[in-house]
This record gives structure tokens, sequence and C-alpha cells, in this order.
């Protein structure tokens, strides 16, 4: 298993992230304790959740599975959703944040959270109040790295400016979704992420289940006990329009590569510039067995080129016109509404 610094810190995590959704919805403390086994046995150090999981079950369980392995791993959550009916209850408030962080280190029996993650966007509270509050509980011990999901780029630079103006600690780490059917963030926030040294550890790299083989390209029947069941697999406001031609290309690099669709989906993510971890889920042993296959192994350039262009997203405004600036300006070519250039 590969291990990568996060970002621009010393932290190194497994280029394979256990995600534990799942835990308290579809597995049970027995299962999760045997993944989390599993996982570290392949050499995973690295753990995801969030207090809202499963109204905190994923957060008692892990709890309960970590014990002495805790030290050995680095262990992520968040913080935002409703975990109550009170009108505190959620967002970013310094009041809901310091009951979360608590709340947080009480079910997840743990004196320190490595990486805490301000979960989603909380358009009523100034994003100076959550980052003084992090700051705080980073001085404190109770916390050791910021993050953010979902985050737009300019939102994150914002972030970003006011944590170095004041000289607090910075987000370190964005999460966001990413995979050969959603690839919007390297328009705006890849490059930003690289430039301020900002690691991406990215979640749902088989899409929900879309790119796992268990389905075919114009299939969209529902599978019972899947995440189609649940309405997770076919989302088409993140899906790229061409998805059924990437799923079609997938399913036939697999082949050729021998491996399953999952993995080689997986660990094109992986292999992404800025790119620090993908997050995997499981509802067992099973699942989570063929989903770390996608560790330890590297992606031929023909394969991972033929990938890279089907999915390729449209270059969207500005880029579109200044991709060839630079070009541009190093040939010194004319311009058609400029007066021609002379030498």
């Amino acid at each position: 298993m590969e291990y990568r610094n996060l970002g621009r810190t010393g932290l190194k995590v497994s280029e394979i992230c256990l995600g534990t959704m799942t835990f308290g919805l579809y597995t049970d403390v027995a299962e999760a304790d045997r993944m989390v086994g599993l996982s570290m046995d392949a050499g995973l150090n690295f753990i995801d959740t969030a207090n809202a999981y499963v109204g905190g079950k994923s957060e008692s369980i892990l709890g309960q599975v970590l014990k002495k392995r805790r030290d050995d791993l680095v262990l992520a959550t968040k913080f935002f959703n409703p975990m109550g009916p009170g009108p505190n209850d959620s967002g970013w408030s310094r009041s809901h944040l310091m009951q979360a962080v608590e709340s947080s280190l009480k079910r997840l029996k743990t004196d320190y959270i490595d990486i805490y993650y301000l979960h989603h966007v909380d358009i009523q509270t100034p994003i100076e109040e959550p980052l003084r509050a992090l700051n705080d509980l980073v001085r404190q011990g109770k916390i050791r790295y910021l993050a953010c999901s979902n985050f737009e780029a300019w939102r994150l630079m914002d972030a970003l400016w006011i944590s170095d103006h004041h000289d607090w600690v910075r987000i370190e780490a964005y999460q966001p979704q990413y995979s050969l059917v959603v690839r919007d963030i390297e328009d705006e926030l890849v490059p930003l992420c690289q430039y301020k040294g900002v690691g991406i550890v990215v979640w749902a790299p088989i899409a929900g289940g879309y790119l796992t083989g268990k389905y075919r390209p114009g299939d969209k029947t529902s599978i019972e006990g899947t995440r189609s069941a649940d309405e997770w697999c076919f989302p088409q406001t993140y899906f790229v329009r061409n998805a059924e031609e990437i799923l079609k290309i997938l399913l036939e690099v697999s082949e050729d590569l021998g491996r399953s669709p999952s993995q080689v989906a997986i660990r094109w993510a992986v292999e992404q510039p800025g790119v620090t971890s993908a997050i995997v889920g499981a509802r067992d042993c099973r699942q989570l067995r063929d989903n770390l296959g996608a560790g330890s192994w590297k992606l031929d350039e023909v394969s991972k080129k033929t990938l890279t262009e089907v999915s390729r997203p449209r270059i969207r405004y500005p880029k579109s016109m200044e991709q060839a600036m630079s070009d541009r300006r190093e040939e010194g070519m004319n311009m058609p509404s400029l007066p021609p250039f002379h030498s």
C-alpha cells in the first residue's frame, strides 16, 4: 500500500481510505470489526466517518472496534448535519461545533480526532466562527488537522486566506465527490488544492456502485441490497451525459486487465493529479476485499489514457478561452481583433 503526505503536512495516509457510512446501517459490530482488521492487513491506516452517519451509530461502532488499533490509524470524522431537533443542533456555530466534537470523541472512545471536516456549507454562519473554534480545538489537542468537504473553490480559498490572516491553523484536506463520471473538481478545485498544498481525499470513486460491474450501459434496474435500491446509484444530477459510454469502456478495460471494474475505477481516481486518497466503502468483507484490490498496483499508460479520454469533461469558460493564451504569449501570435504584431 502506498502512503502519501496529506497535502503539505507531514501526516502520511494510505492511498485507499476505509469509509464507514454503512456501519450501523448494513454492517453490524462483528462485521465492522472484521472489515477494519481486513483493511489494516491490506496496509490501510486511514478511516473516514461522520457524526451524522446513521445518527451517530457509525462512530459508535468504530469506537467499539478500534480499541488498541486506535493509535495505528488516522481517523477522520465530520460535523454539520442535524444531530437533534433543536435550532442549534446543526451548522457551523461555535455552540454546535463544540458540542459536536465532544459527542464524537465520546462515541469514538478516543481523546483526539486526526482530521475534522466541515461536512457541508452553512450559509447562515460566517466562516470565521468555525475556523476560530477549530483553531482552539487544535490548540487543545482534541483535533489535529482541519478539513472541509463540498466547498466551492472560492469558499475554500476564502477560508485559507482568513486562516492565514489570523495566524490560525488552516484547512489541510478537501473531500469532494470524484469519479470517472463526476470530474467537475478538475476545473477549479484541483488546481487550487495543488497550488495551496491541500490534500484531496475523494469520495464515491465508484459512483455509488454505478462503476462496479453490477450494471450494464442502459440498464438502470435497481438491485436489491445495493445502493441503487437506496436511490444512490443513478444520481443524474451529478453524472456526465456520456456516463453509459464511460461505463462501457470501463468494463472493456477491466476485462483486458483482469481486474474488477471497481478496482480499475478506484485505481484511476487514485492516480489523478492532486489526489491523496480515495474513500471506499462496503457492506461486508466480501465487497471490501474487492475494493481493497485497487491498492498497490498501477494502471498501464494505455488503459489510463483510454479511461481519461472517454471521461474527459467539457472545458468550461473561462478556461476554454484562456487555455491557449500562454502559447500565444510565448509565440507572439497575432490576434485577429488587434493590429498585426511587428517585431
